[in-house]
């Protein structure tokens, strides 16, 4: 190939993925989770880690078949990370030290209440009995607790994965809500570009599920309590869709230069070809109703890309099963792709998974590599009573062949945190 083979549009390093790894209430693996999102299978359940008696929502989509040593979200969130991480690697073909730069997208962990109640019962006696936190600080000088500490620093997730796996420089932790695995892709994406690496890993997990969680999203309306039964909850672009399913679970993907994977005889399994972010300032949760810095978003993602609307084949759906969100998407969708998007297929891997926050825009990257790579448009469940306002073909429960080309995948967050991808099977 020529060197300019290995170019984009803008003359930039184009950069391919060579490795994924996944994570979710599915399963573990990326075959066994394809297997079962392809088929429809939801991985919606009661919750079982904690007490739900008296909370409106007691559905998840929680991981509790990876083993961890102590029951926090830093070890939960550290271990799906490892485990996707290990997966591809391998997939990837690569051994030793990775030696290129660690981009975490992590949750923003606090100590969970029982962790805190035992703290304040061994707290000593205060002049001032309502300053709890100098209280604690007190009680941690008396007698350190490494456990409570570590608990507490959701930074120590990449510290630990960057000694496990030998990357290059300090790793950096980020949080963009829930469009953090897109820019933590994001950031790999303009290492590469930049030459500033040749190969850079992107890695988003979330193991941060508590019953504390889920009190604060009931407390924001933002949470479905259809409870029964779980696997029909998650139910995007419905007319009788009710809040989104919590949920966790992490990906990993390898990102390189084209011409480095070709250089060492990497199979390379896609194209990052664009990606765009936008700001919304409207509110500290909810994304903006007239969907502005969402348009935004998916143009600048396909400006990157250096392709118009009339290239994309499919889309992956940020599809929260929220009334406020998915309405605001579909009218940011209508106003970037006119009348041609009734005839795009659109679905929403969340009416499986649910929606694994922090580390959703990753998961579903892989997921959007997969439907590519196979041909395969993984459907929207639980897609009986549409929404007549939102016209759109969603893949209607059940999975449907068809081989696309190149995939926009949005992810639009709280606090209109908002992330766009478009990958591509080659380049151009």
């Amino acid at each position: 190939m020529t060197a300019s083979a290995y170019r984009d549009h803008l003359g930039r390093p184009i950069v391919a993925v060579t490795g994924m790894g996944i994570i979710t209430s599915l399963g573990q693996g990326l075959s066994d989770n394809w297997a079962a999102l392809s088929s429809g299978t939801s991985g919606i359940h009661e919750i079982n880690r904690f007490p739900t008696e008296g909370l409106s929502t007691r559905i998840a989509g929680t991981v509790d078949f990876i083993g961890i040593p102590v029951p926090n979200a830093v070890e939960r969130s550290y271990a799906f990370a490892r485990e996707t991480t290990i997966e591809a690697l391998a997939n990837a073909g690569l051994s030793g030290d990775f030696n290129g730069p660690l981009f975490l997208a992590a949750p923003p962990i606090e100590p969970e209440w029982s962790a805190r109640f035992e703290l304040a019962d061994r707290s000593p006696a205060s002049d001032h009995p309502g300053d709890a936190y100098e209280r604690f600080l007190t009680a941690l000088r008396q007698r350190p607790d490494p456990a409570f500490h570590e608990a507490a620093l959701f930074g120590a997730i990449s510290e630990r994965l960057a000694d496990r796996f030998g990357t290059r420089g300090l790793p950096v932790t980020l949080s963009t809500a829930c469009a953090s695995g897109v820019t933590a892709i994001q950031l790999g994406i303009e290492a590469i570009r930049q030459g500033r690496t040749t190969r850079a890993l992107t890695v988003a997990t979330d193991g941060s599920l508590s019953a504390e969680a889920l009190i604060r999203f009931s407390l924001l309306s933002a949470l479905s309590t259809q409870n029964d039964p779980p696997t029909k909850a998650s139910k995007p672009f419905s007319k009788d869709r009710d809040g989104f399913v919590i949920a966790e679970g992490a990906a990993t993907l390898v990102l390189e230069s084209l011409e480095a994977a070709v250089a060492r005889g990497a199979k390379v399994l896609g194209i990052m070809k664009g990606a765009g972010d936008k700001a919304d300032s409207f509110h500290r949760t909810r994304s903006s109703p007239d969907g502005g810095p969402a348009i935004a978003t998916i143009r600048a993602a396909l400006a990157d890309a250096g392709i118009d609307e009339s290239g994309i084949g499919y889309i992956n759906a940020h599809g929260t099963s929220t009334p406020e969100n998915d309405k605001m998407e579909y009218g940011a969708m209508s106003a970037v792709f006119g009348e041609r998007l009734v005839g795009i297929p659109v679905s929403s891997n969340k009416s499986m998974i649910g929606h694994t926050l922090t580390a959703a825009g990753a998961v579903e990257a892989v997921f959007s590599l997969q439907t590519m790579l196979t041909g395969t448009l993984p459907p929207t469940i639980n897609y009986t009573n549409p929404d007549p306002s939102i016209v759109l073909d969603v893949v209607p429960n059940k999975k449907r062949e068809a081989q696309v080309s190149a995939v926009l995948s949005n992810s639009f967050g709280f606090g209109g945190q908002n992330a766009s991808l478009v990958m591509a099977l080659e380049p151009a």
